[in-house]
Order: structure tokens, then sequence, then C-alpha cells
């Protein structure tokens, strides 16, 4: 999710063109929301968006017990963001501008993490 149209619109069509099935949301609320009725394989996350941070959605997404794993996108160049994004439980930071390739590693090892989990390795 990103509040920028011209991101979610660039990611939704990099993401359908390698296979994936997508839905896009402008807010952390809007994406929250929609876990009640299905979980992503994986959440791309901007960390800075109005209303609830990437942060804190993806707290809450922590807080319900959810396996829905997090790669944060941000256009900050702040040092400590990496660090608190992976404390925080995400599986990468990707910082803006990224390649497709970089974003895709990112979501192939994401998803490949979840499914370790369910499995237990």
């Amino acid at each position: 999710m990103d509040d920028e149209l011209p991101v979610r619109v660039m990611l939704g069509r990099l993401l359908r063109l390698a296979e994936y099935r997508v839905r896009e949301f402008a807010t952390g609320e809007e994406f929250l929301g929609s876990l009640s009725t299905r979980l992503p394989l994986c959440a791309i996350v901007d960390l800075h968006m109005p209303g609830l941070s990437g942060f804190e959605v993806q707290s809450r997404i922590r807080a319900a017990s959810l396996r829905v794993p997090v790669v944060f996108i941000t256009g900050s160049d702040e040092d400590a963001l990496e660090r608190m994004a992976l404390a925080a439980g995400a599986t990468k930071l990707l910082r803006k501008p990224f390649s497709s390739d970089e974003l895709l590693g990112a979501i192939g090892g994401a998803i490949g993490s979840v499914g370790r989990t369910r499995m237990g390795g």
C-alpha cells in the first residue's frame, strides 16, 4: 500500500506481470480492514503515509497474530529506518527508487519466510 497513486499503479502492474494477484490500498486503514476477509501472501507497505504509518500497520498485524510478511518501502534515506523496520518485524526495507528485481526478490524472500515458519523450519 502506498498513498501515492502513481506508485500503487506501478507496483500493481509490475506484480501482475510477475503473475501475482494484487489488491491495492491507499491507506493502512483500508488494508487492515481487508484482512478480515483475506490474508495476502505478502504486504508491501510504505512507511510514511497519512493516517496510520507503515510501522503502525505492522504493529497491528503483529498484535492480531496474523502471518502476513511485510516489505516496507520508503523514500527516506534516514539511516536508522532499516534497523527499525527489521526490529518491527518486516522482512525487508526497500528505498525508493528500487528496481523491479529488488522488489520481486524481497517479495519472494518474504513469502518463503512464511512458508518455512509454517513448516517449522
